[in-house]
């Protein structure tokens, strides 16, 4: 790819600020300018040398930027690409690394207006335990696969920078429509946070909640781990997917209501092939040998 005189990075931490140094390891770009509502992470970012200088608004950012990466929280997606519009560039692109697509394919139609054909929707599935700018490494995406969900009406050119900028990180890119990969993910990444969520929030609604957990062991820790992540961001994420979200949840409470119904009959057989087929497809899944935070 070409080398980026300067890239503008909206939200400097795990993601954002793992973009920046990737793309700087690789050689990729001259100049990185960062932007974060966080003054002290902002100065911390620079501090870091994860960014070369601050700007102190995302239009100011973009004015000079070749490339914009939105990397903030899913309902902030929004008012970030409404005040990167106002200093964008003719031919600069713009990407961003939320969790959702459909709906901030539709934001952005609606906040870039004519620059919406340079808007490439993006969502690199990496992570850490640790979150925040000092957690970032220019590693994060090596060998992770990145979505690219680029519309009808997105310029081929723009997808083709954003693609190259990620393979640059090391990423293994995708496309396909912005609908599918809702689909996909509210199955693999929405649902099991929200049952994170929802079983630690239900053990420990009971009075005897600090005995339960004081015996809590492997099988606890391993299930409910994420719940750790962040409930703003999985609160949107939530809401910004509800459609295809609530219909894996309907799905799931259908397969529990399988197993229920297995141990209410004392039907051992059954719930042995039952669990022997999900640990046939769990050992068999080549996602299983990784150990990674996701999104």
């Amino acid at each position: 790819m070409r080398r980026l005189k300067s890239v503008a990075v909206v939200g400097v931490g795990l993601i954002g600020g793992s973009f920046a140094l990737a793309l700087r390891k690789a050689g990729a770009v001259s100049r990185i300018v960062g932007v974060d509502r966080d003054r002290q992470a902002l100065e911390r970012a620079a501090a870091l040398g994860v960014i070369d200088t601050a700007a102190d608004s995302a239009s100011e950012a973009a004015s000079r930027a070749d490339l914009v990466l939105v990397a903030v929280p899913v309902r902030a997606i929004g008012p970030v690409l409404h005040d990167v519009a106002l200093g964008l560039g003719p031919d600069a692109v713009v990407t961003d690394a939320g969790s959702t697509k459909a709906d901030i394919v539709a934001t952005a139609a609606q906040e870039l207006r004519a620059g919406f054909a340079r808007f490439v929707p993006g969502h690199p599935i990496a992570g850490r335990e640790a979150s925040g700018v000092d957690a970032a490494v220019p590693d994060l995406f090596r060998g992770a696969r990145v979505v690219l969900t680029p519309e009808a009406a997105t310029a081929p050119e723009a997808t083709a920078l954003v693609r190259a900028c990620w393979e640059a990180c090391g990423a293994r890119v995708t496309e396909m429509p912005a609908a599918a990969h809702d689909r996909i993910f509210a199955s693999v990444s929405h649902l099991p946070h929200l049952l994170a969520f929802a079983l630690v929030s239900e053990i420990v609604s009971r009075p005897d909640a600090a005995e339960l957990l004081g015996f809590a062991a492997g099988g606890f820790r391993d299930f409910t781990r994420i719940a750790a992540s962040s409930p703003e961001m999985w609160r949107d994420i939530a809401l910004a997917n509800r459609e295809a979200l609530l219909e894996e949840i309907d799905r799931y409470g259908a397969r529990v209501a399988v197993f229920r119904e297995l141990v209410a009959r004392g039907d051992g057989p059954g719930l042995q092939r039952l669990m022997t087929e999900a640990r046939n497809a769990r050992r068999a899944w080549p996602g299983g040998r990784r150990s990674q935070a996701d999104e």
